[in-house]
């Protein structure tokens, strides 16, 4: 499996992202579209951004019953992205239900990965606000187990817990890891994070990085430090 960064765009309106992309003459950046840019401007905008030639990570974080992801799966995978995710805490029968909604009758479907715990989430939080009273670590591995039980593709998690987890779920799950930033960054409203040379080293597939690329001064110097950094 091959490493690449992933670029969230997470921005309000088409002009903003396509203003964004336009900028990219010599690479197509694998890109993340998330909820703020969807429910700004709606599938079509994954359509136009697909007609680019980008591959696009859809990042919805699905987590409903188990027939309304079903159901919703099927519709995502229609638009042709690479790779879509939801909530693992939405329990192994919704995963399940959403691995039969995302394939299509071929038998092709999307890379499926699962949310573990975000990367805003500290081990207090999730015990005071979440009442999960097991170690951080601990809930992390076992989402993770559950969704490759499951048969998705791999998890978003921590680049910290990149490592374990392919040790509990085999080296080919994969990692998609944010709370990814440059050494020199401000690290925002992340708690868990690492430089990308340090998720790389960590056993990461995929880095997802927003604002060090986004709001950079030079986006396209940033991205390719990324990629100096992460993949070459």
């Amino acid at each position: 499996m091959g490493k690449d960064v992933i670029v969230a765009c997470d921005f309000s309106s088409k002009a903003d992202v396509m203003a964004f992309l336009d900028r990219f003459s010599s690479r197509k950046p694998f890109v993340k579209i998330g909820m703020e840019l969807f429910y700004a401007e709606g599938a079509e905008i994954v359509r136009e951004i697909k007609a680019r030639g980008h591959k696009i990570f859809l990042d919805l974080k699905l987590c409903d019953i188990p027939n309304t992801v079903k159901k919703s799966m099927h519709v995502l995978s229609g638009l042709d992205v690479d790779m879509c995710n939801l909530h693992a805490f939405g329990t192994k029968a919704m995963m399940d239900a959403a691995m039969e909604g995302l394939t299509r009758e071929d038998g092709t479907r999307p890379m499926l990965i699962a949310v573990t715990q975000l990367t805003s989430t500290s081990e207090e939080r999730m015990k005071s606000d979440l009442l999960i009273n097991e170690p951080l670590e601990k809930v992390v591995m076992h989402y993770a187990k559950c969704a490759a039980q499951c048969g998705l593709d791999g998890v978003v998690c921590s680049p910290l817990e990149a490592r374990n987890v392919k040790v509990v779920c085999g080296e080919g799950f994969m990692t998609v890891t944010p709370g990814v930033r440059f050494a020199d960054d401000d690290v925002g409203d992340q708690v868990r994070i690492t430089t990308p040379a340090k998720a790389k080293e960590l056993g990461s597939d995929y880095i997802v990085v927003g604002r060090p690329i986004t709001q950079a001064a030079d986006p396209v110097a940033a991205y390719e430090r990324c990629i100096r950094e992460f993949v070459d």
